[in-house]
C-alpha cells in the first residue's frame, strides 16, 4: 500500500472509475464521477485521472489549468467509500499536488470545497492548502497551496 499514481481515463478503465461510490451523504459535496467526465468532454483543459494504490483503482480526480493567469485547480477528488479512512485521501492529494505543479510548472494550486465538508476542510488545511476568505461562483470556500 502506498504506491499512489494516476492514469488517464480511457477505454480500459472508464468503466471502473465510473462505478466508484462515495459513502452515502458524500455525493451532496461533489459531482459525480459522470458528471465530471462529461464536463472534460466539454472543457479540454480539465484532466480527469483515475487514482491508483499499486494496482488497485481506489478514486478519481480532475485538474486544469485555466484562465488568462493560468490559475490551476485541484477541481475533484474522490476516495471510493472501501478505501476511505486509509489515509489514502492524503497521499493521492499530495501526489496530485506534486504532478499539477510540475506538469503546469506553477507554484500556486487552487481548490474549492463546499462549506459543510468539515472532513476535505480539516484534510487540505492539515496538507497546507490555506482558505483565502474568498467563495468561488458557487458559494464553495476557495483555498490555496504554495509550494515551497
Amino acid at each position: 500500500m502506498g504506491n499512489i499514481h494516476i492514469r488517464a481515463i480511457d477505454d480500459t478503465n472508464e468503466w471502473i472509475v465510473r462505478k466508484i461510490k462515495l459513502k452515502p451523504g458524500q455525493e451532496k459535496y461533489i459531482e459525480s464521477v459522470d458528471e465530471c467526465i462529461k464536463e472534460a468532454s466539454t472543457y479540454h483543459q480539465w484532466r480527469p485521472v483515475a487514482l491508483y494504490d499499486e494496482e488497485d483503482m481506489i478514486g478519481f480526480a480532475m485538474y486544469g489549468s485555466f484562465g488568462p493567469n493560468k490559475d490551476t485547480w485541484i477541481d475533484r477528488i474522490m476516495i471510493d467509500e472501501k478505501y476511505q479512512g486509509q489515509g489514502l485521501g492524503r497521499k493521492a492529494m499530495r501526489k496530485l499536488i506534486e504532478i499539477v505543479s510540475e506538469e503546469y510548472g506553477v507554484k500556486v494550486i487552487y481548490l474549492s470545497i463546499i462549506e459543510e465538508n468539515e472532513v476535505a476542510f480539516k484534510l487540505y488545511k492539515s496538507i497546507g492548502f490555506e482558505f483565502m476568505n474568498e467563495r468561488d461562483p458557487n458559494g464553495e470556500l476557495i483555498f490555496q497551496y504554495v509550494m515551497n
